[in-house]
């Protein structure tokens, strides 16, 4: 069957060939007209004039795809004015031409020699032209022509994308739309059937279905159910040749999801569901947990739940929780199993969203039944009380009762309960408590002064548990009693004139009260019986806690009195009251006639009366005489003190000196003078220091002092060196001189031991036997040359 197809589609293409290469050759045959034009007659009669041209030009067409043999004929180009003789040149050029396209410049014959794609480029755009063959003249006027490559069926269908993904409602009606898939050919779509698509469904069925010209693909059944069946594999053709028997076609898979709709109610999986909980349990904590299954997803699958009935309403709530679409029992208030041992709730899970479309498929809600036990729990004892308020007197007897707190184990066992007291919150320990009956009573006496209020915290332990107890707290408030007498409210010193009127007010004293307001203020102020009938003051209660000092004569004197001590007592209101006595510092001052105070020093008019102008002069006197000693001190304080050593700062003697270069031998007048050594400055004497104290007096021997031109000179070196060592008072008067040789014009010329090794001289330095063992090297490296000699 393949090898018919072939064949007849061979058969085809040479047919289409044969016609086509006819046409073109008919075309192309015409002869040029004459020079002086033709005339053509019109429908009507008209004479109609055409312009001159050379060729009468149709489109030329070749077939794609050609592989026969030899190149094909595409078309032939003749002009009038070739007589056969061969002197006309036909030239052909524009795109393609010599390498698609080629002409026979002599015959005018075109052919193809390449395989054409019409999908690559559709038509070709040439010019051809006739010249003399001899000169290249153009005998013609170029024109252009145009070849059009005549397409086959050689291009399948192909789809935009190779899959596609659609999504369609579950439950959709038939015929629903789901998505459009297009695909296209590359073949030419105005000759022939070649890119004439047809859509078919080749999987997929009986899902779906497919318009066989536009592609769209449609629901077929009614009712699909996502949760029986998500997903769908649908594979779509497209055939060219309008889906007959010889055409191409290309494929694509489409991939179908049901989308979730909410036509599915929740639903409990059992009717009843069993919890429990401790009565030690806190309000908020979780009981259990319920769940209803709804197959829908998402937000159709969303489900909240409730509480509508039961004798747990009020111990009991739900919450939802959506990350696992659960609903969460938790305790609401605080359970008792004596008193109720269990609970009943009827609970309720409903969809959050429902679809209108669906809601004769409802109810979307399903109820369920949950029971709750209460487990006994080992309880802490529970105080009857929240907290306790207690009063007690200040100064009340040790051992005085304060208050009584109760405390029973809630627990069917109901065990005994022992009290204490919390020290940390005692520390001080006022206050015991009777471990049996909960009394709390007083140790010492409390004072309300120090601490108004206590507060305690007091156990409450199981006898046979100690783990479980329980813990209140106790507040014991010290009742004020009038135990403290009012006093002055700050310690008063009162100021009188000695020109002061009678009945003059000079001072207004307040008194203070330690205890309770109630047994406080009102402050009641007198004099005491005794001094009632006072002669300089008296004193007048302003009852308003206040009381004013006044003076009862004129005429005051400091120096006769400077000082008065007026007695006041003060009563407070207390039952029963108290009162003190308060002594008020009076001052006897000098005023001026408006009253201001000028002075309280009773000693200054006795110093103004006995000391004259003379005291005072030598007073001054005294006092200028001590300044000048003290700034003649400091001045002799600040004169420079004198050097330790008498002899000049700039003396050489002290100085180390350091040659970088050679001396200068006897020419160098600066080169150091042994009789440096000597210390010139000490021939006659010697230099005390005065930093030191000598113990004793060195006189230096005459017999060791060798002459300044002695020619030992070993023993000169070590005389003074003894000398130094020996003297405590004589300073440090070495002074360092470095010499690299004698310099120009020595007659020793140079020391250095290597030059020496190496030069003739005539000098003599048997001189260096006689200066000791110190210089016996050097006499025995420059001593006699017979010796060497000898030896040598």
């Amino acid at each position: 069957m393949k090898e018919d197809n072939c064949l007849h589609a061979a058969l085809i293409c040479l047919g289409m060939l044969y016609c086509s290469h006819a046409i073109t050759t008919e075309k192309l045959n015409h002869t040029r007209p004459s020079l002086h034009g033709h005339h053509e007659k019109g429908k009507e009669g008209q004479v109609l004039h055409r312009s001159k041209r050379g060729w009468v030009w149709n489109q030329f067409f070749v077939i794609e795809e050609y592989t026969g043999p030899d190149p094909v004929l595409v078309g032939r180009l003749h002009s009038d004015i070739d007589s056969g003789d061969g002197n006309i040149k036909y030239i052909l050029s524009g795109e393609g031409a010599g390498i698609i396209f080629v002409i026979d410049d002599k015959s005018g014959n075109i052919h193809a020699t390449k395989t054409l794609d019409r999908e690559e480029r559709a038509q070709y755009t040439l010019t051809a032209q006739a010249v003399d063959r001899n000169t290249n003249r153009p005998l013609e006027p170029p024109s252009e022509f145009i070849v059009k490559v005549q397409d086959i069926n050689d291009n399948p269908p192909e789809f935009l994308h190779e899959n596609y993904h659609a999504n369609v409602p579950e439950r959709s009606n038939v015929g629903t739309s789901v998505i459009q898939v297009t695909a296209s050919d590359a073949d030419d779509p105005t000759y022939g059937n070649s890119a004439k698509l047809v859509y078919s469904i080749l999987e997929g069925q009986p899902y779906f279905s497919v318009e066989a010209q536009t592609g769209i693909i449609r629901t077929a059944l009614p009712n699909m159910d996502r949760e029986a069946k998500e997903e769908y594999h649908v594979v779509i053709q497209a055939k060219d040749m309008g889906g007959h028997m010889g055409g191409l076609s290309g494929t694509t898979k489409v991939t179908i999801t049901l989308t979730d709709v909410n036509d599915n109610p929740p639903k409990f999986p059992q009717s009843v569901y069993q919890m429990s909980v401790s009565e030690a349990a806190v309000p908020g904590e979780e009981v259990g947990r319920v769940k209803a299954k709804d197959p829908d997803i998402g937000e159709n699958g969303l489900v909240a739940y409730s509480i509508i009935d039961g004798d747990g309403m009020d111990m009991f709530e739900i919450t939802t929780d959506y990350e696992t679409q659960e609903g969460v029992v938790k305790l609401k208030k605080v359970l008792d199993f004596e008193t109720k041992k269990s609970y009943s709730l009827k609970v309720e899970a409903a969809n959050v969203h429902i679809d209108p479309k669906f809601i004769s498929n409802g109810p979307f809600k399903d109820t369920v039944t949950v029971k709750i036990s209460v487990e006994d729990a080992d309880e802490p004892p529970v105080f009857l009380k929240p907290s306790y308020i207690f009063e007690v007197q200040e100064n009340a007897a040790s051992g005085t009762v304060v208050g009584k707190v109760h405390a029973k184990d809630p627990d069917a066992a109901n065990s005994a309960i022992r009290y204490s007291i919390d020290r940390h919150t005692d520390l001080e320990r006022y206050f015991f408590i009777n471990a049996e009956d909960g009394n709390i009573k007083t140790i010492k006496a409390l004072d309300r002064e120090e601490i108004a209020w206590h507060n305690i915290s007091v156990f409450a332990v199981e006898v046979h548990k100690q783990h479980q107890e329980a813990k209140v707290p106790v507040a014991i408030k010290v009742v004020d009693v009038n135990d403290n007498a009012p006093k002055f409210a700050v310690a008063y010193e009162a100021f009188v004139c000695e020109n002061a009127r009678s009945n003059q007010q000079f001072i207004t004293i307040s008194a203070d009260d330690k205890d309770d307001s109630a047994n406080g203020p009102r402050f009641i102020f007198s004099l005491p019986p005794e001094i009632i009938h006072n002669p300089n003051f008296t004193l007048r209660d302003n009852r308003d806690n206040t009381a004013s000092v006044l003076v009862r004569r004129e005429g005051f004197s400091r120096q006769k009195q400077d000082l008065y001590l007026l007695p006041i007592v003060i009563s407070d209101g207390g039952v029963p009251p108290m009162s003190s006595t308060n002594t008020l510092t009076i001052r006897v001052c000098g005023c001026d006639s408006n009253g201001s105070l000028l002075s309280c020093n009773a000693e200054a008019y006795i110093l103004n009366a006995g000391l004259s102008t003379g005291a005072l002069i030598a007073i001054l006197a005294c006092i200028v005489i001590l300044l000048v000693i003290v700034v003649l001190f400091v001045t002799l304080k600040r004169q420079k003190k004198e050097p330790l050593i008498v002899f000049e700062e700039e003396d050489v003697r002290e100085n180390i000196i350091t040659y970088d270069d050679e001396g200068g031998g006897e020419e160098d007048t600066e080169a150091f003078d042994i009789a440096t050594l000597q210390n010139p400055d000490g021939v006659n004497g010697f230099i005390p220091r005065k930093d030191i104290k000598p113990e004793y007096q060195y006189m230096p021997r005459p017999g060791l002092r060798p002459a300044p031109n002695s020619v030992d000179v070993d023993d000169f070196i070590n005389t003074r060196i003894q000398e130094a060592d020996n003297d405590p008072t004589a300073p440090p008067y070495d002074s360092i001189q470095i010499y690299g040789y004698e310099g120009r014009g020595s007659v020793a010329g140079s020391l250095s031991s290597l030059e020496s090794a190496t030069t003739d001289s005539d000098l003599d330095y048997d001189y260096l036997q006689n200066w000791g063992p110190r210089f016996k090297k050097l006499a025995d490296l420059y001593g006699s040359k017979d010796t060497f000699d000898d030896d040598s």
